[in-house]
């Protein structure tokens, strides 16, 4: 759309927070009108029981997977295409468990849709994360509060009443568990990949970061825009399959980060580091680092990076809302 072009990464010339939408023809229309009439009801009952009662009650892990799986069945997410990058198909059952995100590492993921999460949870069952522009710490959010993150309001910066921690102190609190991090900081209609926050450059040197790319056929379940909780469940039940494309990439380091014995040696510099938080100076190589990532993300998902941040995204919401309601 020509009335958006000023917010079209110049060099690529995409624009990563239109809406996607897909034309459908009279008799289409009709049909989805049917499916999704049938389905909301017993979805609203499904996720108000798992998100009030069902997720709190003290059972196995492997119950809370089943139960995320049932939840995804409802709007007939049926197919999830799942492959290791450089891995032949066929071959996933006999690769090494730490070609996998597993406890003790990240998963730094594209963000699109509020199915991101629930996927992650039903496979890897990780602590979520909200990471912000600038923002070196993150915050540990529910299952609940990743998924609602993905309609909330942008942010450019940390609300002032939110607690920031550090990953290196997540991954010491949940040993057992992975850690999700979302570090383009809002999400996009998964045609490009946004500009990093440095949350990921605080992870330590020994802690592998493995880049995960999520994508949907068809497109439409992706939630670029905040609030438009309405439009998104019209997509997500309305469609007889939606189908998920997952790509996982070779771990990454954050070498960057001094390793732990000269951590230990040198406790007045990391304390300088921390002291820093929120500013979003970054060394070169963490740069590097953050450049590694985000070009595994682009390459596993088939798209490219852009220029464009929150404060982008920000004045695009406006714009669009402005011309909307004009």
């Amino acid at each position: 759309m020509e009335k958006y072009s000023q917010f079209r990464d110049r060099a690529t010339g995409i624009s990563p927070f239109l809406p996607v939408a897909t034309p459908l023809s009279v008799v289409s229309l009709a049909t989805h009108a049917v499916l999704f009439t049938f389905r909301l009801p017993f979805f609203i009952a499904y996720a108000v029981s798992y998100f009030v009662l069902f997720h709190h009650l003290p059972l196995p892990v492997v119950a809370r997977k089943m139960a995320l799986w049932g939840l995804m069945a409802i709007p007939g997410i049926w197919w999830v295409d799942l492959q290791l990058d450089g891995v032949k198909r066929g071959t996933l059952s006999g690769q090494p468990l730490h070609r996998f995100p597993h406890p003790g590492s990240i998963i730094a993921a594209n963000f699109t849709s509020p199915i991101d999460a629930v996927y992650l949870a039903a496979i890897f069952d990780p602590i979520f994360t909200v990471s912000y522009p600038g923002e070196r710490r993150v915050q540990h959010v529910s299952l609940f509060g990743a998924i609602m993150q993905a309609l909330s309001p942008v942010k450019v910066t940390p609300p002032s009443n939110v607690k920031l921690v550090h990953i290196e102190d997540l991954l010491k609190a949940y040993p057992d568990r992975v850690i999700a991090v979302f570090p383009e900081c809002g999400t996009s209609n998964g045609k490009a990949i946004l500009p990093f926050s440095p949350s990921l450059v605080d992870a330590p040197s020994d802690v592998a970061i493995f880049p995960v790319s999520l994508r949907y056929t068809p497109p439409d379940v992706t939630t670029p825009l905040p609030g438009l909780w309405l439009g998104f469940l019209w997509n997500l039940l309305s469609r007889p399959t939606i189908c998920i494309r997952v790509r996982i990439a070779e771990s990454q380091m954050n070498t960057a980060a001094p390793t732990h014995s000269n951590a230990n040696a040198s406790n007045g510099t990391s304390e300088l580091r921390y002291r820093k938080d929120g500013s979003p100076d970054i060394s070169a190589e963490e740069q590097r680092v953050l450049d590694r990532v985000g070009e595994a993300l682009a390459r596993l998902s088939r798209v490219k990076r852009v220029g464009l941040t929150m404060k982008d995204k920000d004045a695009f919401v406006t714009v669009y809302n402005s011309k909307k309601k004009s």
